[in-house]
């Protein structure tokens, strides 16, 4: 049994959608994710979880029980938000004991569990500090062991990591993962972070306009999207439009502004008639560059610009019909100068052939 069910939830705000029909399974001890871009319905759904909002169709059920119409302080449920909200006249102790005082539970127990609160996030040493003397990871550190202190069967984190710097967004999601594998309780995470997602997740529910469109790990989400949103969403992508055509012993795409069709990937066992629009997603990584015009497909293009980051930089191309591409490279390859002539290829079965 998956410890949290949602099954054909929607919630409107007047004539608008703002969740529409969704059905998803969470298991237990699994670090979900739920990724879109702002407005997708991502934190309404969030809200709705942890009882601050109700559905207007469709259930709710955690551990096999249906929480739908439960006020959320019965639920067994705990949320940190994204701003953290923690007490700035109490220390941090206190802050961790908040919860636990509500519940009545008696003072020894409550400081033996703040200890181990504070332990389990690297804090044993700051319990009499106030908010404001602490750095952002440090407050986050807080909220997380706050929420973790009643002992959720579900922990809701709405984008937990968005008010840090990039650098200690990465410490900390790593940290993150650590406690949550060392306590064993199962986060549901909101975030519109991809690289967030992507790198913390067990599994992603990716959402567009109020709706679920994918579902899957990772991996399968990065390298097998299911549409065209999530193909453009999901990491950087080169995203070829056009028109389904035989090509040379395979399928093929004419793409407008390229002198021949694009070699395909064989459809999985899909029935594909000539002329049906369809995309074909190339992940920069996948594309590589060469001087001179290389054998089997190749694109021509012109170097816009290169831009280093370090381990990898990202070549922008222009093609045929002034279409952008990007290209990334690995440190210490051969990378060409603004300006020069190149060619951009790769085998068919690297492309991944979207329909939706």
């Amino acid at each position: 049994m998956a410890l949290l069910e949602i099954a054909g939830v929607s919630k409107r705000f007047g004539a608008t959608a703002a969740v529409e029909d969704v059905s998803l399974n969470v298991e237990q001890g699994e670090l979900f994710a739920l990724l879109g871009p702002s407005g997708c319905g991502k934190t309404t759904l969030l809200r709705m979880i942890a009882g601050l909002e109700t559905p207007n169709h469709g259930r709710i059920l955690i551990d096999g029980v249906d929480v739908t119409a439960l006020p959320p302080y019965t639920r067994p449920v705990n949320m940190m938000f994204q701003s953290y909200a923690l007490f700035p006249h109490m220390d941090v102790a206190a802050n961790i004991a908040f919860g636990l005082r509500q519940e009545g539970m008696d003072r020894q127990r409550i400081a033996a569990r703040v200890g181990e609160m504070l332990a389990l996030v690297q804090m044993s040493n700051y319990g009499g500090r106030r908010p404001h003397e602490l750095s952002g990871g440090q407050r986050q550190r807080v909220a997380l062991a706050r929420a973790l202190a009643k002992m959720p069967k579900l922990l809701l984190l709405d984008e937990p990591l968005a008010a840090l710097d990039r650098k200690l967004r990465a410490e900390t999601r790593f940290e993150l993962i650590g406690i949550q594998e060392r306590v064993g309780t199962t986060f549901l995470l909101v975030t519109h972070d991809q690289e967030e997602a992507l790198g913390m997740a067990s599994r992603i529910a990716v959402m567009n306009r109020g709706r679920v469109v994918q579902i899957g790990t990772p991996a399968e989400i990065y390298e097998r999207p299911g549409s065209r949103f999530v193909a453009d969403f999901v990491g950087e992508v080169n995203l070829f439009e056009g028109e389904l055509t035989a090509g040379f012993n395979c399928l093929a795409l004419t793409v407008a502004g390229f002198d021949r069709p694009i070699p395909l990937p064989p459809p999985a066992g899909i029935a594909l008639p000539e002329g049906a629009a369809a995309a074909l997603a190339l992940r920069p990584e996948r594309l590589r560059l060469c001087r001179e015009r290389p054998a089997g497909f190749a694109v021509a293009a012109t170097v816009a610009s290169v831009s280093y980051l370090g381990g990898t930089s990202i070549v922008h191309l222009v093609a045929g019909g002034g279409r952008p591409m990007k290209v990334l490279l690995p440190a210490g390859a051969d990378c060409p100068p603004r300006g020069a002539a190149v060619w951009a290829s790769w085998s068919p079965d690297e492309g991944i052939l979207i329909t939706q």
